[in-house]
């Protein structure tokens, strides 16, 4: 291992090619799919400074960012360089800027009387405003196609529009903005920028990050394929790496789940979502595993009609007794209305014991078989359909869920199947669908009994 080997011709210079390539790209519309966390909002900041400041700019700029966090970074990052380039700037903070719809942003102020205005993705805070726009983050935005509608007629008077977003699925409207650029003629005239990981590192990333890092810190050893393993390995799945880091959008078609239907229904950041106590009628659900699968145990809470996650724990190589342990801690709590447990193989022993304890009206055993499987998925891709589910913002979750794939045999059957991550067989996506099969069954101290209307029967033999 050792230091980065591709240093820039000039070390001092802040700017690496593919900054500086972008920042100088004066196209009325640009667009870049990049990868994540290599310092592209940084030199989109320099840019939007740079031509805001100047003496002859007429125009303002609007910049959509991913959310309140976002939107706040970014004009703290515009103020640096409005010190660097010695103009005058004055930040008027958090500011009212539409007070029918209650829109805010934080702005800052040039001496020219033109304003740099970052907000958050709310679509309608681009509505009837004249000048440039930034969209980052723009495939992460709840309704990317939107966005652009509304944003677009703002610069019919002049400035550019620059989006800048890593990928978010196949079927999102940037990867069709990109195809439209890379092979169908490019009829609406971007200028695409593409910067992988692997071009970032070319171009001597790796030697600006490792001048930030703190001494001690293990990235500062590694060379620029030693960082590209680093990342590669650490990403949920492969499918995660190619989009986020390679620029290669997740493959929609074959999904069971698609990226947008997940990222909306994630809970949004800073929001507390877990168990405060207070809580009615919650539904458990468990998919039983050993040593290269996970266990995992996912609580919801079902009010009218939605399903709020509350609880998510999993467990690796962990033995009979101290998964039992975790079951029935949470099968204590009396808010906990019914249980569906994986009794496949190993879980048919866990399924038993809690029933003889907790009783068969609060907890069920499912084997799993083709069928099953069938009818477990159906119910979860619903949910997400009616944006009725919502789930922590996690890589892992998101791998699992992406991980199922809807098959059909040759016979014409139908068969779920889950990509092997990096723990497990999509051990997350079943024990959501075993909670909200929970949530499915009538609540109360009732015995259950098989029946024919039941969708799938749970005993006897397959």
């Amino acid at each position: 291992m050792g230091r980065a080997q591709n240093i820039p011709n000039d070390p001092d210079r802040i700017f690496l090619p593919f900054q500086r390539a972008w920042i100088d790209d004066k196209s009325r519309l640009k667009i870049m799919e990049k990868s994540r966390q290599i310092g592209i909002s940084w030199g989109t900041a320099f840019a939007c400074v740079e031509r805001t400041a100047a003496e002859e700019n007429l125009h303002d700029q609007w910049v959509s960012s991913r959310d309140d966090i976002q939107a706040r970074l970014f004009l703290e990052d515009c103020k640096k360089f409005a010190g660097m380039l010695n103009t005058a700037a004055r930040d008027l903070g958090f500011a009212l800027i539409d007070e029918d719809k209650k829109i805010s942003a934080y702005v800052l102020a040039f001496t020219n009387g033109k304003r740099i205005h970052s907000m958050s993705s709310n679509a309608d805070a681009q509505a009837g405003k004249r000048g440039g726009r930034v969209l980052d983050e723009f495939a992460l935005h709840p309704d990317p196609r939107k966005l652009y509608s509304i944003a677009y007629p703002g610069i019919t008077w002049g400035g550019q529009m620059e989006i800048v977003s890593t990928h978010r699925g196949s079927a999102n409207f940037f990867n069709e903005l990109v195809e439209d650029v890379k092979h169908r003629g490019n009829p609406k005239g971007f200028s695409l920028h593409t910067v992988t990981l692997q071009d970032a590192l070319d171009q001597g990333f790796l030697y600006k990050l490792q001048a930030s890092l703190p001494d001690g810190d293990a990235r500062q050893e590694m060379d620029e394929q030693d960082y590209y393993d680093f990342i590669r390995s650490g990403c949920a799945s492969e499918e995660q790496f190619l989009q986020e880091y390679m620029c290669c959008p997740a493959d929609d078609a074959g999904a069971f789940l698609t990226y947008d239907m997940i990222a909306a229904c994630e809970y949004r950041p800073g929001v507390v979502w877990e168990l405060t106590g207070a809580e009615k009628e919650l539904y458990l659900g468990m998919d039983v595993g050993r040593t290269s699968d996970l266990s995992v145990f996912w609580i919801i809470e079902r009010v009218m009609g939605q399903f709020f996650t509350k609880k998510l724990i999993t467990l690796q190589n962990k033995t009979f007794s101290e998964q039992e342990a975790v079951l029935y801690a949470l099968l204590d709590n009396p808010a906990v209305r019914r249980a569906c447990i994986d009794s496949t193989g190993l879980g048919m022993q866990l399924a038993e014991r809690a029933q003889e304890k907790f009783g068969t009206y609060r907890v069920e055993g499912v084997r799993f078989s083709a069928q099953v499987k069938e009818e477990l998925a159906y119910p979860v891709r619903a949910a997400f359909e009616d944006k009725a589910v919502k789930i922590p913002k996690d890589d892992q979750i998101r791998a699992d869920l992406r991980g199922i794939k809807k098959v059909t045999t040759a016979a014409g059957n139908i068969r779920f199947e889950a990509d092997r991550g990096v723990n497990g067989h999509s051990d997350r996506f079943w024990a959501l669908a075993l909670a909200i099969h929970a949530a499915d069954q009538p609540a109360g101290e009732i015995e259950y009994k098989t029946t024919t209307k039941r969708r799938f029967a749970t005993r006897g033999a397959w």
